[in-house]
């Protein structure tokens, strides 16, 4: 039966339908992906490079068409789903640059004649499981290193969001060798699957930590290298700043770009005690002008959420930190709309302290959460009591409280005085319970996953 996916800002209205992958169809698709990997991993990289180039090129062409795909699915502003796709291009021509870096080492021999060096081969069949927030750029970082460096892909994308996967597969066509880049539609029973085949070399996830638990166990199983990147519960320290308007201008953008649902989003502002009453108020004000709407009419700045079961947790969330104790300073509530849209108000919630469910858990919606310190022990303890470490943020303009960010923070991205938005060219990186393995498409661990190391020991003669 075909997957039907609906507008959030309306969900009435049915934009999109998708046949499903049937499960015994499965064996056929890695098998058509491993006979097309062989010859693709004989082609010189810089023969790779050009092609992948070429289909960069002409995704790019598509913007539009792939933008419309995410707003119309997901939710998000238009502006903010041309820019994932830009950004997404942009991380992809520095993966380009980056594959042709030197793979390997020349090592001395302890045997007299003998060479000894290091080299990588592609690792095979890549299977890259996609979330909903970033349905384009997420299986970019995962497609364009894996075809980069020799290897076939296999993207499933969340069943809410596949149209800009069927793009990525409908435009590769007549560019890549066939099956070399196939989408794999269906419910995460069909993912589970492909997780556990055997002809499946490497699984690059994104998404809950149960689920890329269970993603672990099922790749163990045949020993497959495994990628997670999963949530983030990522501060804000607001400690000082000569222009706090410009603080709260880039914590607020941090926060509620794509309507919170981010797993960079900055969702607890930790804010020294003197600066907290301004620091809500700033914050609420920012808020109560911001008016979520279809992400398709002009001007839209925040969308709706992705779907009810998103929008019934957000507001159990605040709920929650209401009877803890937290007061909504903005916000708070379920906007009612004539087409019945996943509709939340931008909410500013004071007076959380750090043993709140709101200020430990994933919330994953349009809620930040602002917690006062006394001292800068105090700040730092905060903002690393919790399970996740994806990305941080300090605002403060005393050396010493930036050194000791930067050295303490446990976080895998750190930003000092800018909001949490990563760079094309960077490592997109995790620690504790937001990721496992190598980081996103641009580093120098990423080679790592998409190839196996070898090392030979060369003699003219015997």
């Amino acid at each position: 039966m075909p997957i039907e996916i609906r507008n959030p800002a309306a969900p009435d209205q049915i934009v999109a339908s998708y046949d499903e992958m049937p499960m015994d169809a499965l064996d056929d698709c890695v098998g058509q992906a491993r006979q097309a990997q062989v010859d693709w991993a004989k082609k010189p990289q810089p023969e790779r490079g050009a092609l992948v180039a070429r289909y960069i090129d002409a995704l790019e062409a598509r913007t539009e068409d792939i933008a419309l795909s995410i707003t119309r699915e997901m939710g998000k502003p238009m502006a903010e789903a041309r820019g994932e796709v830009g950004k997404a291009i942009g991380e992809a021509r520095a993966c380009i640059g980056r594959a042709s870096a030197p793979i390997g080492e020349v090592f001395p021999s302890q045997i007299p004649g003998t060479v000894a060096y290091s080299t990588r081969r592609p690792r095979g069949v890549i299977l890259g499981i996609n979330p909903w927030n970033f349905p384009f750029s997420t299986p970019m970082r995962k497609a364009i290193p894996a075809l980069i460096y020799g290897n076939a892909i296999l993207l499933k994308p969340a069943s809410l969001t596949p149209g800009a996967v069927a793009l990525m597969a409908e435009i590769a066509t007549g560019i890549l060798p066939a099956n070399l880049l196939q989408a794999v539609i269906g419910s995460g029973t069909l993912g589970h699957a492909l997780t556990g085949h055997k002809g499946v070399n490497a699984v690059s996830f994104t998404g809950s930590v149960d689920v890329g638990k269970r993603v672990a166990i099922a790749a163990a199983e045949h020993l497959a290298e495994v990628s997670l990147e999963l949530g983030g519960k990522n501060p804000a320290i607001l400690n000082d700043a000569s222009d706090l308007d410009a603080a709260l201008d880039q914590i607020m953008a941090s926060a509620f770009a794509v309507c919170g649902q981010r797993c960079t989003a900055v969702s607890r502002v930790i804010v020294r005690r003197a600066l907290e009453a301004d620091v809500v108020a700033g914050l609420a004000r920012r808020a109560n002008i911001m008016e979520p709407m279809d992400g398709t009419a002009e001007g839209a700045k925040i969308g709706p959420l992705s779907s009810a079961q998103q929008l019934e947790d957000v507001d159990g969330f605040v709920a929650r930190a209401r009877s803890e104790g937290a007061t909504v300073a903005a916000g708070g509530h379920m906007l009612d709309t004539p087409t019945g849209g996943y509709f939340y108000a931008p909410t500013i919630l004071s007076g959380v302290t750090r043993d709140m469910e709101v200020a430990r858990d994933e919330v994953f919606g349009p809620v930040l959460s602002v917690i006062a310190y006394d001292t800068v022990d105090e700040a730092m303890s905060i903002a690393n009591d919790v399970a996740f470490g994806l990305s941080s943020c300090l605002y403060s303009e005393r050396t010493d409280v930036v050194e000791r960010f930067v050295a303490e923070s446990e976080s895998g991205m750190i930003h000092v005085n800018a909001g949490s938005f990563p760079e094309n060219h960077l490592p997109f990186v995790g620690v504790k319970n937001s990721a496992m393995g190598v980081g996103g498409s641009n580093g120098p661990s990423t080679i790592q996953f998409y190839t196996t190391e070898h090392t030979v020991y060369r003699r003219a003669k015997v």
